[in-house]
This record gives C-alpha cells, sequence and structure tokens, in this order.
C-alpha cells in the first residue's frame, strides 16, 4: 500500500475537494454540527472519495492530525500559560496602558501591528500569535471592552506578512535554496515590502473588519478578575519576559540562516545545543517557568495557588488545539489524495512567464491542500528548473522566491490550520472567519505579488 498511486484524473480531483469544502461549509455554517466532528467526517469521506486505500485511511488521518498537534498544541498550551501569567499578574493591563499612551487610542491598532512586525521576525507565526494574544486582548478591553478583531487582525497580519516572506523563516529559506538565490537578496527585498504590505492588507483591513463585525474579546485566558493586583509588574518586566522566547527563537533562526549561507556547520555541538534552546515549544518552555518564578513565586504566589493559576489558562484553549489538529487532517488527506500535485502538474505546462506560473501554481496547492510551506516549497520545487533554465539576475531570482511565498499565503480557508487557528482564538465562527481572516489572506497575497512583479520588472 506504500507504493499507491493516485489513478484519478485532474477534473474528478477537484471535483472531489471542491465538494469537500462545500459541505464543510454547509454542516458547520447550515446545520451548526462542532467544527471538530465536521473535519474529520469530511476527511474521512474525502479519503474514501480519491480512492485511498482503506488500510491507509486512518494512518493517514491520525499522521496529520498528530503532525499538526506536535507543534501546534505545545505552542498554544505553553503560550496560554504565559499569557495568563502575564494577565493574572495585571501585566497585560499595564502594558496595554503603556502602548495606549505612546500611540493613543485611535492609534493602538498600528501599535500592536508595529510591535507584532517586529516580534515576527525571528518567531514564527502560530507561536508569536499566542505570545501576543494577552496584550491584544487587554488593549482591545482597554480601549473598546470588545472589538477584538481591530485589534488582532492588524496583529495576525504581521505575524503572517513576516512568516510567509521573510528569511530565516522556513518557506522563504526553502524556497530560496530550491531556487538557487542569494539568501540576503530575499531577505532585503522581503523586509522592504513588509511594511507597505502589512500596512494594506493588514493594518488598513483590520480596521474595516473592526467596524463592520464587532466582537467581544474573548476568555481564553480565563476570566479577568476586575479586582487586579495594586501592585502589577512594571512594564519593563513584562516587555522582558515576551522577549525571553523572542530572543531564543531569534538565536535558533539566526543559526539556521547562518548555515544556509554556509557561514557555520550545524554538525558542532555548541550548533545543536542552541538551536535546541531557540526551537519555539523549548523557549516558551523556559518563559513560562521563568514566569512562574518572576510573576508569581517572587510576588508572593505559591504552590496550589500558583498551579491553579496555570491551570486555568489550558480549559479554554481544548477547543482550539483539536479543531486546529482536525483542519491539519482534513489537509493532510488532501495532500495524501494527490489533488495539489495533479493540478500543479497541469498548470506546469500552460506555458505562462516564470514568475506567473511559480504564483499560480503555489496559489492553486495553497487552496487545494492547505499549508503554506508545503505549496510554498512544492511550488519551488516543481519550477526550479525553468528558473535554472531561464538566466535570470540575482534580484530576479529572489523576485521568483517572494511571487512562490506570495501564492502560498493565498486565501487561507476551512483546510488550513491557521484558519481556525486565528479564527478560534479570536472568538468567530466560521463565516465571519471566512469574511475577515480568508479575505486578508488574498490580499496579502495579491498586493505581495504586485509588489514583487514590480521588482522583478525593475530589475
Amino acid at each position: 500500500m506504500d507504493d499507491w498511486t493516485q489513478t484519478l484524473g485532474t477534473a474528478p480531483l477537484l471535483g472531489i475537494a471542491a465538494a469537500a469544502i462545500a459541505l464543510i461549509l454547509v454542516l458547520v455554517i447550515r446545520f451548526k454540527l462542532h467544527a471538530f466532528l465536521t473535519l474529520i467526517v469530511v476527511a474521512l469521506l474525502t479519503a474514501f472519495a480519491t480512492g485511498i486505500p482503506t488500510g491507509m485511511i486512518v494512518d493517514t488521518a491520525v499522521e496529520a492530525f498528530g503532525g499538526t498537534l506536535g507543534s501546534v498544541a505545545l505552542l498554544i498550551g505553553l503560550g496560554a500559560m504565559l499569557g495568563k501569567l502575564v494577565e493574572h499578574s495585571g501585566g497585560a493591563r499595564v502594558l496595554a496602558d503603556r502602548l495606549v499612551e505612546i500611540f493613543g487610542e485611535k492609534r493602538a491598532p498600528f501599535g500592536l501591528g508595529i510591535a507584532s512586525l517586529i516580534m515576527g521576525f525571528p518567531i514564527f507565526f502560530d507561536a508569536g500569535l499566542v505570545v501576543m494574544l494577552p496584550i491584544i486582548f487587554a488593549v482591545a478591553r482597554r480601549v473598546s471592552g470588545n472589538n477584538v478583531l481591530l485589534y488582532g487582525i492588524p496583529a495576525a497580519g504581521a505575524f503572517s506578512v513576516m512568516h510567509v516572506f521573510v528569511p530565516p523563516h522556513p518557506g522563504p529559506v526553502a524556497a530560496t535554496e530550491l531556487y538557487g538565490a542569494d539568501l540576503g537578496t530575499v531577505l532585503l527585498i522581503g523586509l522592504l515590502l513588509a511594511f507597505p504590505l502589512w500596512y494594506f492588507s493588514a493594518y488598513l483591513w483590520g480596521k474595516r473588519v473592526g467596524t463592520k463585525y464587532v466582537l467581544p474579546v474573548p476568555g481564553f485566558f480565563g476570566e479577568v478578575d476586575p479586582d487586579q493586583p495594586a501592585d502589577p509588574p512594571k512594564v519593563g518586566t513584562i516587555v522582558a519576559l515576551l522577549l525571553l522566547p523572542l530572543v531564543l527563537i531569534f538565536m535558533n533562526t539566526g543559526l539556521d540562516f547562518l548555515r544556509a549561507a554556509g557561514t557555520v556547520s550545524e554538525d558542532t555541538s555548541w550548533f545543536q545545543l542552541l538551536s535546541a534552546l531557540g526551537e519555539s515549544p523549548v523557549a516558551l518552555l523556559i518563559s513560562v517557568l521563568v514566569a512562574l518564578f518572576v510573576l508569581g513565586t517572587r510576588r508572593g504566589e505559591h504552590g496550589t495557588a500558583l498551579e491553579k493559576v496555570v491551570d486555568s489558562s489550558l480549559g479554554p484553549v481544548a477547543s482550539v488545539i483539536l479543531i486546529t489538529g482536525a483542519g491539519g487532517m482534513f489537509g493532510g488527506i488532501l495532500r495524501a489524495s494527490g489533488i495539489g500535485d495533479a493540478l500543479a502538474s497541469s498548470l506546469d505546462g500552460i506555458g505562462l512567464p516564470v514568475i506567473f506560473a511559480a504564483y499560480l501554481i503555489a496559489v492553486v496547492l495553497r487552496l487545494a491542500q492547505g499549508s503554506a510551506t508545503v505549496a510554498l516549497v512544492t511550488a519551488a520545487g516543481l519550477m526550479a528548473p525553468a528558473v535554472a533554465a531561464g538566466g535570470f539576475g540575482s534580484v530576479e531570482v529572489a523576485a521568483i522566491v517572494l511571487a512562490t511565498a506570495a501564492g502560498s499565503v493565498f486565501a487561507g480557508h476551512v483546510n488550513d490550520s491557521g484558519f481556525w487557528l486565528v479564527g478560534r482564538l479570536m472568538g468567530m465562527d466560521v463565516k465571519t472567519t471566512l469574511k475577515t481572516w480568508t479575505v486578508q489572506q488574498a490580499l496579502e497575497s495579491v498586493l505581495g505579488f504586485l509588489i514583487v512583479l514590480l521588482v522583478f520588472w525593475i530589475a
């Protein structure tokens, strides 16, 4: 069964994928079936419909579910603990007050977005978003008492822009290596496009949807105690705690950057030790342990009382974790069925200019199977021979890398685990998530491609 190959053509595979996505939307929106159950049922039906051997279906589904949870559950769980400790100590409130003091109430979403862009340089999308959530929620409560999207979408969009377009994140680094591009050039162009792309696709869009969809701030870090401590920690203490995982992760991603550039060897023991400490789950674990002492023990909370504070953070995020894992399962079934490969192979022979073909193949792969990283790396692998034969200059190849990255983020929807992560963390139902986050991802993709296309033409 390991050597099973898909015999269905592109058209029937595309029809099955479209029907599966439509079924998810109908079951969740019309019949109100829980998203966790819906995604599992539709994933299994899709596996049967696409002809995956019955002996492979459960193993494939469980592997995809576990592969998603392997990173997401740790990041959300540890991030929720850190967020709860910051919230419980009064630290989120004092940092929110300082941000509002610096930027003003009307510019608070802008300030959160800028902070997220900076944090998003070394830290991955999901880890960064979870770490920033208590601050996002505190600012939203401080300024308006609700309206989470006005503050959440600009921040989430900032993490997305940095994760997709800027090395040393894994997608653009892998595409850079596949295309043989210069990593420094890709990094420079990615940094130059990050701010304008975020401003138009996330900040302005966040202001628009925040006006149209006024949603209350979710209680993912437990109920906020109205009688918060009279002596909350200093702003500098909270900033240092939030920067700790950032510094550790930056160390790791910086080492990866140096490895990809050929500056250091990954075989040395110090490289391996520092890389392990800088992995996102380990960095967040260290930060939680430090926060337990700084915001708990040192401030007079001990034993059972402190354990209850941390434990109270896990219940509210359990549903988010399971739904995100089920979304990964559905995407894994789609990948195993060969839907993305069939579509990409069909597009590869159309004869478009290389930069357009790279973008469109990444778009199709993203829509078909959900994962932005898989879409980016697969599209780059398909297009690498054409790029190598094209005689392009350094800037042009870097632009093709980022055009592929732009395609890989297009319109994340129900087969993308990130769709469920953002929607559930911000308390949105599926319809609202489609109208807000999916559209934001489409805007980010199209505007990013247009900017990169301009760079390609100028070069």
